[in-house]
């Protein structure tokens, strides 16, 4: 199977799933919010386009896309890409026959660490997670206003070659935060790319299916921070007390540790075949140290 896809958003998430879909022969196009980036994409033979300014070959992609993905973050605005783009969904002939909604796993909001899967009610907590529910609203009733499948990927931490505690405790800014009884949730991002992937080929059959994107095995930071130092040769930083390092906290950083759950990804293996390529942060982080990104000078 192969088709036309448009990606509202090529940043880290988007170009994994925009490379995934192009390495098994899909046409793809999408937007980026920086003029700079547009321009690299181009070069690099992409069809791209400024997100603020659609007017070129990206999009007439999106009028001709078969299937459709968002990855851009809402804000207290409201989802950048509904505003841009919604009056334009009446241009889409053929309909689409999947769109996909990048979410985070943050509408959960706080379980005490128990394990969640999608058939809990969200409780979103943190403004951001709120934020990401209402959009993930406003797109279902897109979608069913003009009868496109939506499928609802909800992402924890998402980690990769450029972005991973390899990365951190390399140069230095690694921070080993010890909060008993906290773990974290993550997914490697070719692993994220590969699910969304799965779901386009082989769609739920009802629409409106939800997933949950994560690996087996939440783990606490200090462990994932001093594995990465393990497998750079390196001394692992020290670990500090929650309550001495919660005070040098910004707002955005102590929020994320205000919540504490394990996240179940049970359905993408039953619904949509899936078998992670990095089912722990071990491997996800020995892939990151072998990436040239992430090599030691």
């Amino acid at each position: 199977m192969s088709g036309r896809l448009f990606i509202f958003g090529l940043g880290y998430a988007g170009m994994a799933i925009a490379r995934q879909a192009r390495d098994a022969g899909w046409n793809v196009a999408g937007t980026a919010t920086i003029a700079e980036k547009v321009q690299q994409l181009v070069t690099e033979g992409w069809v791209a386009e400024l997100f603020a300014q659609p007017n070129g070959p990206a999009s007439e992609a999106f009028e001709r896309a078969t299937h459709l993905v968002c990855t851009i973050p809402p804000d207290e605005q409201g989802d950048s890409a509904l505003r841009q783009y919604a009056g334009r969904f009446v241009r889409l002939k053929p309909r689409p026959v999947w769109f996909g909604y990048l979410s985070t796993t943050g509408v959960y909001g706080d379980t005490g660490g128990q394990w969640v899967d999608e058939s809990a009610p969200p409780r979103p907590g943190a403004a951001r997670s709120r934020y990401r529910l209402a959009a993930e609203q406003a797109w279902q009733a897109l979608a069913a206003q003009f009868d496109i499948p939506l499928h609802i990927f909800r992402l924890p931490a998402i980690y990769g070659p450029g972005r991973s505690a390899i990365e951190q405790v390399r140069a230095g800014r690694a921070r080993s935060v010890d909060k008993p009884g906290q773990v974290f949730s993550r997914i490697h991002v070719e692993d994220l790319a590969r699910t969304v992937f799965a779901s386009m080929e082989r769609p739920a059959p009802l629409p409106g299916a939800i997933y949950n994107v994560a690996d087996d095995a939440p783990a606490p930071q200090p462990e994932v921070i001093s594995h990465a130092a393990r497998l750079l040769g390196l001394p692992a930083p020290p670990v500090v007390p929650w309550e001495e390092a919660a005070s040098s906290m910004s707002e955005m950083a102590r929020s994320f540790y205000a919540e504490n759950r394990r996240v179940r990804n049970d359905r993408i293996k039953a619904e949509l075949g899936v078998v992670l390529k990095y089912p722990t942060y071990r491997e996800g982080l020995a892939a990151c140290l072998g990436h040239p990104s992430a090599q030691v000078n």
